[in-house]
């Protein structure tokens, strides 16, 4: 098949959104395929005369992934340097290549590439493309969304409100929570602005944080517990991982660098308490709309209640990601599960 493996953006998480879809080129030419590695919003700008040949370009586009540093990449430089200076969030050639792919793998972390903007331009253009539709997409995103979605559906979650950058009462005592809580952007990824405070100083200052990324965070009751990840194929929900961080929570810098944190699967667990936490996310999965894949992640306290957090609904697809490490556990490899992900998208949307 031909195939764009479509990464980067303009999102907080655009570096690890790189490296993911550069794992997931990779495995694709293994496989036999003709892919090609593309940033969505740099798109390629001196391309062939004849677009096809891109599909067959020795490199396969892949000079464009890096490592992924310890914080997040300077967003303001990666528009300037865009040669036409455009502020279309598609870059040069990009509508064409995909159009002319079999499919394009979404590659994608965050921001327009997970937040079903991209996905219904898509459906627009009559662009294949893999992972949930872009209603799933767009209800996930928004955590404060998901949050009342889970109440309904009877998928425990931690209590917390939506709180909006012009409010006037950003109080606890307001929001009906109290210290120790957890501060994050309603609509964000890869732990990037999120923050655990135990004193007034410590809300208020991390309140100011948050807001510098979205206009709405949320505020969560802290939950003490261990922590794991669940994937979910075609309805099917993968054996849950353990993520064990050497230090602190699993924020940015633990989920990205080598050593930070260790990861168990199957994660060691009581047999009743892995049938349990499967069981949630296929109700999340299907109370959030989703399909074809994603990912929930959860909290399991002292006592042994479980709480999901969120779906993400484009997880992280390096070799040495939480959701291809569940798929070996049950013996998908890497390669066979990202070609999976490819007939799973095409057999809930595109086959007759």
């Amino acid at each position: 098949m031909k195939i764009i493996v479509l990464a980067g953006g303009l999102s907080t998480e655009r570096d690890v959104s790189l490296a993911s879809a550069a794992g997931i080129c990779r495995t694709l030419i293994e496989k036999g395929h003709d892919a090609f590695l593309l940033d969505v919003f740099l798109g390629l700008e001196n391309a062939p005369e004849n677009l096809e040949e891109v599909f067959t370009l020795p490199g396969h586009g892949l000079e464009i992934a890096g490592n992924i540093g310890t914080e997040e990449p300077d967003l303001a430089a990666v528009k300037a340097s865009r040669p036409d200076q455009s502020d279309c969030f598609l870059g040069p050639n990009v509508i064409e290549l995909c159009r002319m792919a079999d499919i394009t793998f979404l590659g994608l972390h965050g921001g327009e590439g997970e937040n079903g903007k991209l996905q219904a331009t898509f459906d627009l253009l009559g662009i294949r493309y893999t992972g949930p539709d872009s209603l799933g997409c767009a209800v996930a995103m928004d955590k404060g969304f998901t949050k009342q979605i889970f109440l309904q559906a009877g998928v425990d979650t931690p209590a917390g409100v939506c709180l909006h950058k012009d409010s006037k009462d950003h109080s606890l005592t307001a929001a009906g929570l109290s210290l120790p809580a957890v501060i994050k952007p309603c609509s964000g990824g890869s732990s990037i602005g999120v923050y655990i405070v135990t004193t007034e100083s410590e809300y208020e200052e991390a309140l100011k944080k948050s807001f510098r990324y979205e206009d709405e965070v949320i505020v969560e009751a802290y939950i003490k517990g261990r922590e794991f990840a669940c994937g979910i194929i075609d309805g099917q929900a993968l054996p849950p991982i353990e993520i064990i961080p050497k230090t602190g929570f699993f924020d940015y810098a633990n989920k990205y660098q080598d050593g930070a944190t260790e990861e168990v699967c199957p994660a060691d667990i009581p047999k009743e308490i892995e049938a349990r936490m499967m069981e949630l996310t296929v109700k999340a999965y299907h109370a959030l709309k989703l399909n074809v894949y994603s990912r929930a992640d959860f909290l399991l306290d002292e006592a042994g209640n479980l709480y999901c957090l969120e779906m993400n609904t484009l997880p992280g697809m390096t070799a040495a990601s939480l959701m291809p490490k569940e798929a070996k556990a049950v013996g998908i490899e890497y390669g066979d599960l990202c070609e999976m992900i490819i007939q799973k998208s095409i057999e809930a949307r595109y086959s007759a």
